[in-house]
């Protein structure tokens, strides 16, 4: 009988459910586990990481090229163009195609020898074009150091890496040649066209050997036709064709456009597939164009009579120079030094800027040792670098500030004038100095004597510092303050260039605490201004009073030349009336026909102005300058000009009056006929105007002699004939009116050149008296009288020593040095 098998116990068989639940849980949390993991695995591939590995699945399956978009050109009022952009190439490499190529000419060439092997045959194998043969051709074209290029085709996971940006299109094309094999990396000829039109080989009638792995791309350059000029003002672009500095970067989004975009499926080793049909072209969008308010023939003159001051004085620390439109705001003409060229930014211009750079990297190489690594020398000399372009590229016209000095003195007279403490027949007593509450030393007047009593126009005339502090002490802290407002003198003026800098002024509450500050202020000193917000101010003293927001740019045009944008003028504000300005205006003349600032006296026209000797607090350098405009009784134009720190071993009394004054003269004399403004000379001027010598040639003595009278023209004979033979000047010279012609009748004219004197220095009856013994004639411009009698020349056009033509005309100009500010 078979026995059967013993039951499991309760227990047993409770121990086993036991482990079966045990089991069962440990299995269900387990696969909840797993699953929670796996849900937020997916969750965050699918939902928090979907657009990065969409752009990267993007990534990996296309290839895509930029579309330069063309910069927008900037043009000067009159249409000249001051920046363009022009068509370049950008050379990349593919170190992984370049790689392929390599391979696949090495297979060829393994290939062909078995193959000639089995044949039996005689094979010699070609040259490889390896990665040192395409570094070696690009370095030479490029001027790309080889072992750089080298460096890079090692790297073989790259796809792309830039060679060189912005390449001219003669050098573009030889790298093309390279490329197809019709140069050798020596830039030797290996390709001739052959009977039937075909690029062959010289040596062996073959096809030529196209290089893989490198390509070009289209790219735009920036050229500056004008150079140097405006070049504080215009700016540059960095090597991604963005605005770095100036207009290029206050109005980059305007003139950038926006970039297109090719894009082409790839595989999975980066190579276009074929017959795809998904490449896509998003084209790129033209940048627009800016017109600017800038004068290019304004801002030659400007910057060559502003540079040739500060190299005649030596100034330290350079100098300013705007002009612009009375009534509009509109900057015609800025000038900065030191200056430098857009087109090639890098480079130090001044002499002095260099040596400080100079001296900068020699103190460092001298302290090599103390720099822990190469990396910390190095970028050392990177920041001194960059410390000094910094300096270059700075803008001084609105991004330094200085204290104005006297040319601020207009502020507190339209302020004195408009709160009504002073008028015309107000008049101050000068003994020389002034005392003021709460400031232990006198405040001295430029003239240690004194004025004596002088009316306002006189006092303003004398630019002297005490009637200018009991005007202020009229005017009162509060309300002085409150014109200083008014003026935009406490803020940036908003003119469309980046980072402007703001005038330095005391806070209200410690301004009104005294008077001491208010008596400082009234003649310009102990605060800063940057020039263009003083221009500014000055400009309200004497358009009507009304303040303008300096601007650049006058208009905005799209690719085809069509109006996007026009400047509207509004004035911000009218501080003064139109009476208190009448008022500054006739004081303001008065500078120039008889007061300090008459060196800067125009033939022809009417001039305002004011010059400026300031004190830079702290140390004993000045600042010297001269505010004018014209015509004085219809504002149109103001100029301000600035020099600092000038040589005190020129000579030349350290004045704005002697030092800036004639050069402002100088450079209004040429501006303004092109700005269209009309010269209205007095009778004594007009003998003195330019007029057209006429041809008298082969006309009787008789009637030659009464043409040139007719005309206002002195003259002379020589020899004893009846007919004119010849003249000096030629006909058509334009001379001044009060010229001296020689006839000659019957007698040839000599052609021995005259040599020109040295007259700087010499009164205008002496300067005549020896230009005209020379052959030659005097043009006369500058301060023509004063009631000092200190009027002598200071400058001529024409070097002494040089040898010209009989009959020459030398401009000398004469200057008052006796004036004081």
């Amino acid at each position: 009988m078979t026995d059967r098998p013993r039951r499991k116990s309760d227990a047993a068989r409770r121990a086993n459910q036991v482990i079966r639940g045990r089991t069962m849980l440990i299995m269900l949390l387990l696969g909840v586990a797993s699953f929670t993991v796996l849900f937020w695995k997916l969750y965050d591939l699918q939902i928090n990481r979907h657009d990065e590995l969409k752009a990267e699945a993007v990534s990996q399956q296309t290839d895509s090229m930029v579309i330069s978009a063309s910069r927008g050109t900037i043009y000067d009022k009159n249409g000249e163009i001051m920046a363009i952009s022009y068509s370049t190439e950008t050379v990349l490499l593919d170190p992984g195609g370049v790689q392929d190529f390599v391979e696949s000419q090495e297979q060829k060439i393994q290939d062909a020898a078995e193959e000639a092997a089995e044949k039996g045959a005689p094979y010699t194998a070609p040259e490889v074009l390896d990665q040192a043969y395409i570094a070696r051709g690009l370095s030479r074209i490029l001027d790309v150091e080889e072992e750089t290029i080298l460096e890079h085709l090692e790297n073989t996971a790259n796809r792309y890496w830039e060679v060189k940006k912005k390449v001219d299109q003669d050098v573009a094309d030889e790298v093309r040649r390279f490329i197809n094999g019709e140069i050798d990396d020596e830039g030797n000829q290996l390709t001739t066209v052959d009977e039937d039109g075909n690029t062959v080989l010289i040596s062996t009638g073959g096809r030529p050997t196209r290089l893989q792995g490198i390509s070009l791309t289209p790219d735009t350059k920036r050229l500056y036709p004008f150079g140097s000029l405006a070049g504080n003002v215009i700016g540059f672009v960095n090597a991604n064709n963005m605005g770095a500095y100036g207009l290029e970067a206050s109005y980059d989004d305007v003139l950038s456009g926006s970039t297109g975009l090719t894009i082409t499926p790839t595989n999975v080793n980066g190579t276009p597939l074929l017959f795809s049909g998904g490449e896509q072209m998003f084209d790129a969008e033209n940048g627009s164009s800016l017109v600017l308010t800038l004068d290019t023939n304004v801002q030659y003159a400007l910057e060559k009579g502003l540079e040739s001051m500060l190299d005649k004085y030596d100034a330290a620390n350079g100098g300013t120079g705007i002009v612009m439109d009375v009534n509009t705001g509109g900057i015609v003409a800025m000038a900065s030094y030191p200056n430098y060229d857009p087109g090639d930014f890098s480079t130090i211009y001044t002499e002095g800027l260099q040596a400080e750079l100079d001296a900068a990297l020699a103190e460092i190489q001298q302290n090599r040792s103390t720099y822990e690594t190469e990396e910390a020398y190095n970028q050392a000399l990177a920041n001194a670098r960059a410390t000094i372009q910094f300096k270059q590229w700075r803008n001084k016209c609105y991004q330094d500030t200085y204290e104005p000095g006297s040319t601020f003195k207009p502020i507190t007279l339209a302020t004195a004038l408009g709160e009504g403490v002073v008028n015309m027949n107000t008049t101050f007593t000068c003994t020389g100095s002034i005392h003021v509450e709460g400031w232990g030393k006198p405040i001295n007047c430029s003239k240690r004597a004194g004025h004596g009593t002088q009316t306002l126009k006189v006092a303003t005339g004398n630019s002297c510092n005490p009637a200018f502090v009991t005007m202020g002490l009229k005017i009162g802290t509060e309300a002085y303050y409150r014109y200083l407002k008014s003026f935009g003198l406490m803020e940036t003026t908003g003119i469309d260039l980046p980072a402007e800098a703001e005038g330095i002024f005391a806070n209200e509450d410690s301004f009104n605490s005294n008077v001491v500050s208010l008596a400082a202020y009234s003649f310009g000193q102990t605060f800063n201004v940057t020039p263009l917000e003083l221009i500014r101010a000055q400009a309200a003293t004497i358009n009507g009073g009304y303040l303008y927001t300096p601007y650049l740019v006058e208009q905005v045009l799209d690719d085809e030349g069509n109006i996007l944008s026009q400047h509207e003028t509004t004035a911000v504000r009218q501080v003064i009336s139109e009476e208190t300005s009448a008022k500054v205006r006739e004081c303001l003349e008065w500078v120039v026909s008889d007061g300090g600032g008459r060196n800067g006296q125009v033939t022809g026209y009417r001039i305002g102005g004011k010059t400026g000797t300031a004190d830079k607090t702290g140390t004993k350098d000045v600042v010297v300058s001269f505010m004018c405009f014209a015509p004085a009784d219809d504002p149109q134009y103001i100029m301000l000009l600035t020099m600092d720190t000038p040589s005190r071993t020129t000579g030349t009394a350290v004045f704005g009056g002697t030092m800036v004054a004639p050069v402002a003269s100088q450079i209004m004399s040429e501006i303004l006929p092109l700005l269209g403004v009309e010269p209205d000379y007095t009778a004594e001027e007009l003998v003195g105007a330019d007029t057209t010598v006429p041809n008298v040639v082969g006309q009787t003595r008789e009637a030659a002699e009464d043409r040139l009278a007719d005309l206002g023209f002195t003259f002379r004979t020589v020899g004893d004939g009846d007919t004119v033979t010849d003249q000096t000047p030629a006909g058509g010279a334009i001379v001044p009116g009060n010229a001296s012609i020689i006839l000659y009748l019957g007698q040839e004219k000599p052609d021995t050149p005259c040599t020109v004197p040295n007259v700087v220095g010499k009164s205008a009856s002496e300067a005549n008296k020896a230009i005209t013994n020379a052959g030659l004639i005097m043009k006369v411009t500058g301060t023509t009288t004063a009631s000092s009698g200190n009027v002598y020349a200071i400058t001529q056009s024409l070097p002494a020593g040089t040898e010209v033509a009989a009959g020459t005309v030398v401009t000398v100009q004469f200057g008052d040095n006796s004036v004081l500010d």
